[in-house]
Order: structure tokens, then C-alpha cells, then sequence
């Protein structure tokens, strides 16, 4: 027994909140027990092409309003949905279509559901002997009832942000997928009366997929859903929906914050009000603690509360939540920066110190154990630098890979989150990077984010453009170098400003200077289809 799809199906027998999709142009409105029949009719659709329990359904679908009774669908069949990466305008189509094959065929996909605007696919899947299906036909199929998986079925086989080149996908459970939605409604104080949640994540992400689309249709939450196209289209629509809708419930990355901060600024007094909100989240990516007080700087002319914000950290294989800040605002830790890189501890820093200051990403969310332990498997006391492990029921069992399953985790159930960080005295997370872009430099550990923080802060560098790749990795020597993108490129005299002014900058933050500078057109850093800098692969663009 499933207890993820029974709880989903009761809300949908009970609940009278349901999904707004289509805004701003044509919002509808749709109770969960309307998606759910539609759903119904979609799984006597899949019924009819062969989907059964164990298969995998991939979905290359743009809208909420097809996604969400379509991934009920393939529930409803005992079948696990996988979410295809889709293709952007700067897309190389191509190569696009060479890895979404590489991931069809990693999962083993029977049958794909496709919808607008991604029809033109169908020929090419049918040519390759894959069963594809349009959203539109499946809706005229015959209304049937659903199977009942078991609680380790797998429901969801979500792409890794890295899954280009070599692919893998979590595999998410139904028990994981209960435990984890039980673990958010907790931490965030969920109210299913008066909670209304509003997004643009894009659904084959696990923070929209999961946080935005399946947690409030599991247990019944109004939720208003528009795409990335419309929010980066219009970014000041997300402050619009909160307005419209009294949307209480929000999260995004911090490129997003940054992007709304801006607009807030440029906007007249009374264009929105953002009062309403009460858990403003943001992850998915490092939390930059400027860019949140620039937004609460621009939001409070419109009602923005200091507490609404919530920084938080998760991750595909904990199915989505592993800490939450919320109700308490974010918070700041001032350490010594010195120490840090130095000593691999993350003692408060001093007056007159050098000081990194870090965002604290709250306490671990219920049903999770977590611990910081060293290279050799150590665990550390209370603000020891090490690497971040977790356990629990809503840890993912394994990945799916071009070669096969691989488990997640170690003989005692804990998962290596490849993140660097630390607990403070009260058990609140600080994440200081990735272990494996972690720049070695004199014994000092220097992180990335730091140096592409200041070179950010450099006029004409695009916001969220700039990268630092490590370079000689594993050597003695290590050294990095940066890639920064200005509309500017074509200037010789603002090139060669841009370069001396990161050069500068990043010193001025780390203390070390980059092997070299590349100042490229926009869009040429490569980025994970969720809009992480992909840092393993930008090494081409600086000439090494």
C-alpha cells in the first residue's frame, strides 16, 4: 500500500483547493478532484498503450495544467514518472536530442507523453521504437480506477542537475515521497485552509516538481503554477500572482531574488503587495546574504516581511528538504575567514578579522539524523568543516545510470551529500560548497562562490555569470581561473577593464589572483538545465 497516492487520492475526494495554471493570460482554475478525473481518464489511456506497474513514463510536457494530471496518470498505474530536461531557445537541438535518447534508454522508458510544444519529437521516438503519446489523446481515454503500489515502489526518477553527457536519475520511492512532504509540512508550518503557494519553477526540477506541484496535491494546498518563460518574461508576474492570489507560500533560487530585487526597485510605490508572505524561500543554489538584504531593502516598500525569509537546503536524493529556516528570518554567521580555509573550522569571527559570512540554512528537517565528518569518516563537533551526511526514510535507495543502479548510500544508510559544510552550536546547517570545486591553494581550501561573488560585484558583469574553474586539480599547485559574461564583449577597452577590475576584486576577497581572466558574450557559461554553473565544464572557455 501506497500511503503517498492514498493520501493524494483522499485529497482528491475532500479538498476543495486545487491548481491555478494559465495566468496571467487565460487562469483556470481546477479543484484537485477536477485533476484528478482527468487524470483517471489519462490512465485508461496509458492502460491502453501498455504502461503498467515497474514501467517508466517519460513526460516532455510545458504546462502545469498537462503535467500535473498527467503525472497522477502514470501513478495511478504503478509506472514512475521521469521529467525530461527540455530544451531552451539557446538549445543546441541536437545535441539536445542525442542525451534525452542517452536518458531514454538509461530508464528504459516505455512510452513517452509528450504535449505543445514539443509534438515535432514524436516521429523521431517512433523511428527508435519508442511508444509516444500526446496529452490530448490520453484525456479520451476511459475513466479507470488506480492500482496500489507498495511503499517501495519507485514513483519519481528525478534527473540530477548534472544530467547531460553521462545521466543519472534518483530514484525517488512513495515512502520517500511521503516521508519528505510530512517533513515540509512540518518544518514550514504548513496550513492547508489558508496556505495559498505560488511558482514559475520549472517542474523538471525537483524543488517545482516536488515542493510545488506534488506536496500541495498530495495533501491539498491551493497552488498558483505559471513556467520560467513567464516569470523571466515578466519577472515582476511572480510579484503579481503573490498580490492577486494572497499567496502566502514562495521559493526560488538566488539568481531569482536577485532578478525580483531589481524590478522591486524599478517598480512605483503600490504596484504589489507582498505582505501576505509568509515563508519566502530560497535554495536550490548558494544563498548570497547581499542579494537577500537587497531584496528585503526593495521589498519592504511593499510589504515584504523580514521574516518571510527562509534559506533552505535540499537535495534530489533526500527527495527534496533537508533544513529549513523559517519563522525566524535569515541569519547570518560571521566567521573567520582565515581560520575557515586554513584550520577547516568555523570560529566566529573577531572584530578587525578577515570574516566570510555565510548563510545559515536552518535546522534539519524532522525524520533526518545528520552529522559533518572529516576525510577519514570522523565525525566533528559543532562547527568542524567537513563533509555533510544525512540519513532517514526519505533518503533515496539508488541512482539509475547508464550502467546500471548504484545505491546513494553506505552500509549505514548515510548519504554523502558532496557538500562541504558545517552545524553551528544550535544544529542549524551552513553550507560552504561543493567538495569537488573546493580550490586548494598554500593549504588553504578556497571556495568558488567567494570568488564569483566578487567578480560579480564588478560593473558590466552580468548577475549570476561568472564562474571560477579550478584548474590543475589534485596537483600541488592548484590555481583557478574566471569566466565572467558582459554584454560588453566586443569592446576591447571594456574587456580589458573587466579583466583588470576581477583581477583586483577577486583579490581583494580570497587574497589569491586568478591564473587568467575570459570575458565572453552572454549565454557561453555552460549551466545544468536548472540554471547551476556548471563549473567541470567551463575549463574550455579560459583556454585550459
Amino acid at each position: 500500500m501506497s500511503r503517498f497516492t492514498d493520501e493524494m487520492y483522499a485529497t482528491a475526494a475532500s479538498s476543495l483547493t486545487g491548481l491555478v495554471t494559465g495566468e496571467p493570460d487565460a487562469p483556470l482554475r481546477q479543484t484537485w478532484g477536477e485533476v484528478h478525473q482527468v487524470a483517471r481518464g489519462m490512465a485508461g489511456g496509458l492502460a491502453a498503450v501498455g504502461v503498467g506497474p515497474g514501467d517508466a513514463v517519460g513526460i516532455l510536457a510545458g504546462q502545469p495544467v498537462e503535467i500535473a494530471p498527467a503525472v497522477q496518470s502514470i501513478w495511478m498505474r504503478g509506472a514512475s514518472v521521469t521529467m525530461l530536461h527540455q530544451p531552451t531557445p539557446r538549445t543546441d537541438l541536437n545535441h539536445w536530442a542525442e542525451e534525452t535518447q542517452t536518458v531514454i534508454d538509461m530508464i528504459q522508458a516505455r512510452a513517452i507523453i509528450l504535449s505543445a510544444p514539443f509534438e515535432p519529437v514524436a516521429p523521431i521516438l517512433a523511428d527508435k521504437g519508442i511508444t509516444a503519446v500526446s496529452v490530448a489523446d490520453l484525456q479520451q481515454g476511459p475513466a479507470i480506477d488506480p492500482l496500489d503500489p507498495a511503499e517501495d515502489d519507485i514513483a519519481l526518477l528525478q534527473l540530477t542537475s548534472g544530467s547531460t553527457g553521462s545521466p543519472k536519475a534518483v530514484r525517488i520511492s512513495h515512502a520517500n515521497f511521503y516521508t519528505n512532504t510530512h517533513a515540509m509540512v512540518d518544518a514550514a508550518h504548513y496550513d492547508f485552509d489558508t496556505d495559498v503557494m505560488v511558482s514559475w519553477l520549472p517542474l523538471f526540477h525537483d524543488m517545482g516538481m516536488v515542493g510545488f506541484l506534488t506536496t500541495p496535491m498530495q495533501v491539498g494546498c491551493e497552488t498558483i503554477n505559471v513556467t520560467p518563460l513567464d516569470f523571466l518574461q515578466s519577472p515582476l508576474l511572480w510579484a503579481d500572482l503573490i498580490t492577486k492570489y494572497r499567496g502566502t507560500v514562495t521559493s526560488a533560487p538566488n539568481f531569482a531574488w536577485a532578478l525580483l530585487a531589481r524590478r522591486l526597485r524599478q517598480a512605483p510605490d503600490g504596484c504589489c503587495d507582498l505582505s501576505s508572505l509568509r515563508v519566502a524561500m530560497s535554495g536550490a543554489e548558494p544563498i548570497d546574504a547581499d542579494t537577500m538584504l537587497d531584496l528585503l531593502e526593495a521589498g519592504a516598500r511593499f510589504g515584504l516581511k523580514p521574516t518571510a525569509l527562509a534559506p533552505a537546503y535540499g537535495m534530489a536524493e533526500t527527495t527534496l528538504a533537508i533544513s529549513m529556516a523559517v519563522d525566524t528570518g535569515m541569519t547570518i554567521d560571521e566567521v573567520d575567514a582565515d581560520l575557515l580555509e586554513a584550520m577547516h573550522t568555523a570560529v566566529p569571527a573577531q572584530k578587525g578579522a578577515n570574516t566570510r559570512r555565510l548563510v545559515t540554512l536552518g535546522p534539519l528537517v524532522p525524520n533526518l539524523e545528520g552529522r559533518v565528518v572529516d576525510n577519514e569518516g570522523n565525525e566533528l563537533a559543532a562547527r568542524g568543516v567537513g563533509t555533510i551526511e544525512v540519513r532517514g526514510p526519505a533518503v533515496s535507495p539508488g541512482y539509475v545510470t547508464v550502467d546500471g543502479e548504484k545505491p546513494t548510500q553506505d552500509t549505514a544508510g548515510w548519504l554523502n551529500t558532496g557538500d562541504i559544510g558545517y552545524f553551528t552550536e544550535e544544529k542549524h546547517i551552513v553550507v560552504c560548497g561543493r567538495a569537488k570545486d573546493v580550490i586548494i591553494m598554500g593549504g588553504r581550501n578556497i571556495y568558488p562562490t567567494d570568488i564569483e561573488r566578487a567578480a560579480s560585484t564588478v560593473a558590466g558583469v552580468r548577475p549570476g555569470a561568472a564562474v571560477a574553474v579550478r584548474l590543475d586539480a589534485g596537483d600541488r599547485r592548484e590555481s583557478f581561473a574566471v569566466a565572467v559574461e558582459t554584454k560588453q564583449h566586443g569592446d576591447p577597452d571594456e574587456v580589458s577593464r573587466i579583466q583588470h577590475e576581477v583581477v583586483h576584486a577577486v583579490f581583494a576577497e580570497v587574497g589569491v589572483r586568478p591564473r587568467t581572466v575570459a570575458v565572453l558574450a552572454p549565454g557561453a557559461i555552460p549551466k545544468t538545465p536548472s540554471g547551476k554553473l556548471r563549473r567541470s565544464s567551463s575549463a574550455g572557455l579560459v583556454g585550459f
